[in-house]
């Protein structure tokens, strides 16, 4: 069992090029299967498992108040590691062959006004030096490109073009992809650049957001650091960098973009993925729709 996970993890790593963090997610769910299976049923071997174990294991997770999201992503690894126990011939079957995902009641997800943004940044310009210019900076790169935390956090100095206003971007699956950059956020690049010059010692040089320390951001760093920029003005639930994701989406979508652009600039590899973006659009459409036809406001029934 220990070659197959390690032939699985070396699988997902150089064929598939996932990133660390998802091969660690991927393998762990794996291992934490293997480790109910053993405590359960006495095997140690994946190889031989039946789908009654498996549905074993999803049962508890349940049971112990997992949420289905999350129930569902752990399904998704181990149908990854049968989809390479096939590949390598180690099976025949899938034992996760006919299993169907748990439905998940799907939540609308609120974006950030603009009146919210603008509070926001109006915040941070009263404020001087380094941090405040970053910060500025930060958010402004989120909301005005959409780009994911991860990309942001490993963006490199020589990813940045000033004289064709782009940014490269290295996303899921080590796909890089170009993203025009407004002229107002260069200026605060240029602007963070010269703050950056003064830091008293930069050991990550070739990461382009650093702490005042100089080193390169953290995803816990960023998520702390939007959470509580946003929690002065929004009382939204989610305060979140995926939420400027989605509110940059939105935005855009509002605002008369095609959602096949939006999934260029979003980097997401099909439509389906950027129709989740489109819920809020259409609920905006439809205020306008109202608010703009004689029968819009004619509430007497017919």
């Amino acid at each position: 069992m220990a070659t197959n996970l390690e032939a699985f993890t070396d699988y997902l790593q150089k064929e598939k090029k996932y990133s660390s963090h998802t091969v660690r997610a991927y393998v762990g769910d794996v291992i934490e299967f293997q480790q109910f299976n053993f405590l359960n049923f006495q095997q140690e071997d994946l190889v031989e498992v039946q789908y009654v174990q498996i549905r074993s294991w999803l049962v508890s997770l349940v049971e112990s108040g997992l949420l289905t999201v999350s129930v569902n992503r752990k399904v998704a690894s181990l149908k990854a590691f049968y989809k390479f126990l096939l590949k390598i011939k180690q099976i025949e079957v899938s034992p996760l062959l006919k299993h169907r995902a748990l439905k998940i009641s799907k939540k609308v997800q609120i974006p950030f006004s603009e009146k919210e943004l603008e509070r926001v940044l109006e915040n941070i310009q009263q404020e001087v030096g380094f941090e405040a210019v970053r910060d500025r900076l930060l958010i402004e790169l989120l909301y005005s490109t959409g780009i994911r935390r991860s990309e942001l956090i490993h963006l490199k100095l020589n990813a940045v073009d000033f004289s064709g206003s782009v940014v490269k971007v290295l996303g899921k699956r080590n796909k890089e992809r170009v993203i025009p950059v407004l002229a107002i956020v260069l200026k605060q690049m240029r602007l963070y650049l010269k703050e950056r010059e003064g830091l008293e010692k930069v050991e990550d040089e070739e990461y382009f957001f650093l702490t005042k320390k100089g080193l390169k951001l953290s995803e816990s760093f960023v998520y702390r650091l939007i959470n509580s920029y946003f929690s002065k003005v929004s009382e939204k639930v989610k305060r979140s960098p995926h939420m400027l994701r989605h509110t940059f989406a939105t935005h855009l979508l509002n605002n008369g973009a095609d959602l096949n652009s939006v999934k260029e600039l979003l980097g997401h590899s099909s439509l389906a993925s950027t129709q989740v973006y489109t819920h809020n659009s259409l609920m905006e459409l439809k205020k306008v729709y109202v608010g703009a036809h004689p029968r819009g406001n004619d509430n007497s029934k017919v």
